[in-house]
């Protein structure tokens, strides 16, 4: 059990997992914004896949290949500009195509969850800043030199997932619950939708102007 932290590093580990998960990013408005317009199911869907997303990024930072990414400007450079030009694409979506909440005997079908989940991947996995948070953050909890610390890296990242589903799972489940008033207010769920298109717009903007 050398891989488990202390119970003070843990305590602070859980508090810092804490305060970043209740910090807006562009995985919260993917999958509360996909909750709110779509409803619980598919808005954990996409929680799901943003979750993937950051399991993803542990794997990495574990095994060292977000190192390679931190020392490669040119490889940060293309996966920003990849990140940036995805969420541009979900904005122009948002606009153009609008929640696809369908009223009763409308003709458009829901969402598949299969590509809610891949637009939730997406979002982390494409996002550099992950990439990155994770490289420096993790790290923080681990002392140098630690034969353990591959394991410790790899227990932190999947303890981070853990916290996160427990303390964003009641945000999707309220969330969903606005869903039946928001579909007889069509004005109201246009409203949100260039309300979400501007957040992935502004997020991509972030991307595009990150430095290292």
């Amino acid at each position: 059990m050398d891989f488990l932290p202390t119970g003070g590093v843990l305590a602070a580990y859980t508090l810092a997992v804490l305060a970043l998960n209740y910090t807006p990013g562009p995985d919260m408005a993917m999958f509360v914004g996909t909750a709110i317009t779509r409803g619980r199911r598919a808005g954990i869907a996409a929680f799901l896949g943003t979750n993937t997303g950051i399991l993803v990024h542990t794997l990495l930072v574990t095994f060292g290949l977000a190192a390679l990414l931190a020392a490669s400007p040119v490889a940060f450079d293309v996966l920003k500009v990849i990140g940036a030009l995805y969420l541009l694409h979900v904005a122009v979506g948002a606009i153009r195509h609008g929640s696809r909440f369908a009223p009763e005997g409308g003709a458009l079908p829901p969402e598949p969850a299969s590509r809610l989940y891949l637009k939730g991947l997406a979002v982390n996995v494409l996002n550099p800043k992950v990439a990155l948070f994770f490289l420096t953050f993790l790290p923080q909890f681990v002392e140098p030199g630690d034969p353990a610390a591959r394991g410790k890296l790899l227990f932190l990242g999947l303890w981070f997932l853990l916290v996160s589903t427990l303390s964003t799972l009641p945000l999707i489940l309220g969330a969903s619950g606005v869903a039946a008033f928001l579909k007889a207010r069509p004005k109201v769920m246009r409203g949100i939708d260039y309300i979400f298109a501007g957040v992935m717009g502004a997020f991509a903007v972030k991307l595009v102007t990150a430095r290292l």
